[in-house]
């Protein structure tokens, strides 16, 4: 039974890492046609002798060779043989993030998802909350695109930015710092995607089926995939920095975390639009770098700012703890193993971390209560006991015999004796 448990603690580690390490690829895939085509899309010039229907051409040197691109703005009058759809980056990236979201955050809810300080939850209701606020952002944004509101593209992105500030405050009221921004992140993505999915791709196959029909396709397909591509485009670093957050304490273990997110998306308009200006022809607006480093520096001090009402540093009692919790806290060598946590790790893992350099615990990880080091049991065992990686470079010298007690009192807590 216990060696089951270990094997299932291994494989949902190595799963993570897998789902990650796709994620990665394909959002680097995703992003880097992204980039490319609003490049070139903005750097398109007009030139004489183009095709007819053709709204501007560009030339590009790469790997050796040189590449001549035009672009027609509705559709060329013979559609060629071979079309290529950039489209699977897009779904692959999502599809991949999902599958982490479920292995890291629907799986591990009671550890990455849920706080009850926060917000008392059952583990169900915490994952329905999650799915269904990722599935309203997309039918509400869709809508507002669709509507009058959404003629106006400039007003449309002013609103859709407030929406993502609210949705930002909203999280950190409901899930834990890390899956708050993580949320905000997948809420975001998963517009982009949608995007793709539900209306850049099936609009240009509408163009397609036109023109094989010997149609001329509406201009207004075209018009509608551009102003979902522009959003995608100033979405795309924020969504990136969410993403990274759960590995930064300072940016998600602080009330301010949804402060901190949304000063994150005007960080992706001001980058975004010096390069949209660079690419079009339009100048090189320095001032954008000088806001952007400002709205950093803004974050940097708003992540050192105090909490506004002291933190309870109450030991818990083991009453209060959950039934899998107990079992960690009664299990042979518990106490042997929290003076080692003591002596190994509190000096970084605390509510006020004694390390000189740390102001927040690493990963946010505190563990000072039964309640905490028994919630995280498994990660204790993964990177005290079954590995070496924490502490790291073994700074507080723990040594071979205690890592050796840390998997014994984690074997024991798993099997429940």
């Amino acid at each position: 039974m216990f060696e089951a448990a270990i094997d299932t603690v291994i494989l949902m580690d190595w799963l993570s890492f897998a789902a990650r390490w796709v994620h990665v690829i394909t959002a680097i895939a995703w992003i880097g046609s992204s980039f490319y085509f609003i490049a070139l899309d903005l750097g398109l010039r007009q030139a004489p002798g183009m095709p007819v229907g053709a709204h501007g051409e560009e030339w590009q040197v790469h790997g050796g060779g040189f590449y001549h691109i035009q672009k027609y703005l509705v559709a060329p009058e013979r559609l060629p043989e071979h079309l290529t759809w950039f489209k699977w980056e897009s779904y692959a990236t999502w599809a991949s993030g999902f599958a982490m979201m479920c292995i890291v955050y629907y799986l591990g809810a009671d550890l990455y998802l849920v706080d009850p300080e926060v917000m008392e939850l059952e583990a169900w209701q915490a994952i329905a909350i999650s799915i269904g606020s990722i599935a309203f952002g997309w039918i509400a944004y869709d809508l507002i695109c669709k509507s009058r509101f959404g003629d106006d593209n400039t007003r449309l992105m002013l609103f859709l930015y407030v929406v993502l500030v609210a949705m930002a405050w909203g999280y950190t009221q409901v899930f834990t710092g890390r899956a708050a921004l993580v949320h905000l992140g997948a809420f975001t993505a998963t517009i982009m995607s949608a995007n793709v999915f539900f209306i850049i791709i099936p609009n240009q196959k509408i163009v397609v089926a036109d023109l094989k029909a010997g149609r001329v396709p509406d201009a207004k397909y075209g018009h509608i995939a551009k102003q979902r591509s522009t959003h995608n485009n100033y979405l795309t670093l924020p969504v990136i920095f969410l993403m990274l957050s759960i590995h930064y304490p300072l940016a998600f273990a602080t009330e301010y975390n949804w402060v901190i997110a949304s000063l994150v998306f005007l960080m992706g308009v001001t980058i975004r639009h010096y390069f949209n200006s660079m690419h079009a022809g339009k100048g090189k607006p320095i001032w954008t770098w000088f806001a952007t480093a400002a709205l950093f520096a803004a974050i940097i001090w708003i992540s050192s700012l105090p909490p506004a009402e002291p933190m309870d540093e109450a030991e818990e009692k083991t009453s209060e703890l959950t039934s899998d919790q107990r079992r960690f806290v009664e299990a042979k060598g518990y106490e042997t193993v929290q003076d080692i946590i003591a002596g190994r790790c509190s000096m970084c893992h605390a509510l006020e971390p004694a390390w000189e350099g740390i102001i927040r615990a690493p990963n946010g990880v505190i563990l000072e209560t039964d309640r905490q080091i028994a919630t995280r049991a498994r990660e204790i065992y993964l990177h005290s006991g079954f590995t070496n990686a924490m502490p790291p470079a073994n700074v507080s010298f723990m040594e071979p015999g205690e890592r050796a007690l840390i998997r014994q009192w984690y074997r024991a807590g798993a099997a429940g004796s």
